[in-house]
């Protein structure tokens, strides 16, 4: 008996850029993320870019976890310590599941790029409304990082053993 080849099953993706500083023309961390998610076949739902503030970042994602065209979220930037880095605090009181293991890979894989200073990230991910949101440092050396290393894998539906499309599937059922 042939065994089925897996089929690749694009998901809608939002991206949201969280800085006091960037804007639309030098955001290289968000311009980054939109190309990956292109490249690899998924769709660009929306795409935005807020200040770091709690309760702007919190409205943005709330209207995209309700939009059903939205299946996962990524997040670059607020996750420091610095400043007004608030992006832990924005999104993680919408988790109705945390993904501890998201922001324990990210930080293993950074160490290699930038040693102990990867104990000051705060990389996050969890599912709300079964929409899955990935938080990640603001730097585009970091988006590469958690795409090449996690997302681009956890977002496609041929990735065995299991990946995010397969539970997004399952709980839409």
């Amino acid at each position: 008996m042939a065994k089925s080849i897996p089929v690749f099953s694009p998901l809608g993706l939002a991206v949201l850029t969280v800085s006091d500083t960037r804007t639309a023309e030098n955001d290289t961390s968000g311009n980054y993320l939109v190309t990956a998610l292109g490249d690899a076949g998924h769709k660009l739902e929306d795409r935005n870019l807020v200040k770091d503030d709690i309760y702007a970042i919190r409205a943005i994602v709330s209207q995209w976890i309700a939009n059903p065209s939205v299946d996962a979220i990524l997040i670059t930037g607020g996750t420091g310590f610095s400043g007004r880095d608030s992006t832990p605090e924005a999104v993680s009181p919408l988790f109705d599941k945390s993904i501890d293991g998201f922001g324990e890979l990210f930080r293993q894989l950074s160490y290699d790029d930038i040693g102990t200073s990867t104990i000051q990230s705060r990389a996050l991910a969890g599912f709300a409304n079964n929409t899955v949101l990935f938080a990640m440092p603001g730097s585009t050396g970091a988006c590469k990082l958690a795409w090449t290393g996690i997302l681009s894998e956890q977002l496609d539906s041929r990735h065995r053993p299991c990946n995010f499309y397969g539970v997004l599937q399952t709980r839409e059922q």
